[in-house]
């Protein structure tokens, strides 16, 4: 290996992989002890004060008052929506099923695009998201049982929302960082959470009080961890290397998940739920494959920044 390789920034790259995997199995571990509520409560608001305090040495700045309802939308989206929908479907989704599942949301920002922003639909990208659309629909099927299968919709559900997210988000990234739009979602995704506060507090006191420091240890290490430090690390990555680098590293996070989860969890997806993410993950791919003349004919900004704000 060049010893260029072992810079900081592919440090970086390398960590922010291993954080955001690892929020999976983590949840598997924090969601019996806090419920769906406090565990989501709990993460974004330790994710919110972790950016608060390195926000100001990062040259983060305040938004446009114009960009507020837009950043709300993020904020529900991306963080409120899709905390409470990973959380409530891990609740019967392996942690490295979900992580298969959440990969395909760059599909659903690729199709938004072409809906409201009259972005390129090209032969390739129809057929890319209709192979991963049919990958989901494989790891669905595969649990084995209707309450996984329906969790498992709920977690697709998650990804859908990530997607729009990351089409939200897309006009904002003229303007503003990445690392900048992910405070003000994160902030703001907290804030939105504030009515379940007096029942995330309650799991929080109860898990205290009833021997539950895993999963208040799981939404510490969630909030500080893949939430806020995963920002911090992608940041200084994405800002370093070419974009297609970058956002190719991220096809690594299901299968680093699915090995994190089976030596913190021991957990071992089925066969079609592999054949599956394999799938899904082969019609993201595509939609992102340059084409013979080295530029991209699907949606590159779209589908770049879909893979360039994900957790």
């Amino acid at each position: 290996m060049n010893p260029r390789e072992l810079s900081p920034r592919a440090l970086a790259l390398a960590a922010t992989v291993v954080l955001w995997a690892s929020a999976f199995p983590a949840i598997r571990v924090g969601v019996p002890g806090l419920g769906v509520a406090g565990l989501s409560v709990a993460r974004l608001a330790v994710a919110s004060a972790a950016l608060a305090v390195v926000a100001p040495f990062l040259g983060v700045r305040r938004p446009a008052r114009r960009d507020l309802p837009r950043i709300a939308l993020c904020a529900a989206t991306g963080m409120s929506a899709y905390q409470l929908l990973l959380n409530w479907g891990e609740v019967h989704v392996a942690a490295g099923t979900a992580s298969l599942l959440i990969s395909i949301a760059p599909v659903f920002s690729v199709l938004l695009a072409a809906a409201f922003l009259g972005e390129r639909l090209t032969p390739r990208v129809v057929a890319g998201s209709l192979i991963a659309l049919a990958g989901a629909a494989l790891v669905a099927l595969g649990g084995g049982s209707a309450r996984v299968s329906t969790s498992a919709v709920v977690v697709l559900a998650a990804a859908v929302v990530q997607g729009v997210y990351h089409f939200a988000s897309k006009p904002l990234l003229r303007h503003y960082t990445g690392f900048e739009v992910a405070c003000y979602a994160m902030w703001g995704g907290t804030l939105f959470l504030l009515p379940l506060a007096p029942a995330a507090w309650h799991a929080i006191s109860h898990a205290a009080s009833h021997a539950g420091g895993s999963a208040l240890a799981a939404a510490l290490y969630l909030g500080v961890a893949p939430s806020a430090l995963g920002f911090v690390t992608w940041g200084y990555a994405v800002a370093r290397y070419p974009v297609t680098r970058s956002t190719a590293a991220l096809y690594l996070v299901p299968p680093v998940a699915l090995g994190v989860a089976f030596v913190w969890l021991g957990e071992t997806p089925g066969l079609l739920e592999l054949l599956g993410g394999l799938v899904g993950i082969g019609g993201v791919m595509l939609i992102q494959r340059r084409s013979g003349d080295g530029t991209r004919d699907n949606l590159p900004s779209t589908a770049s920044k879909a893979f360039s704000i994900t957790r």
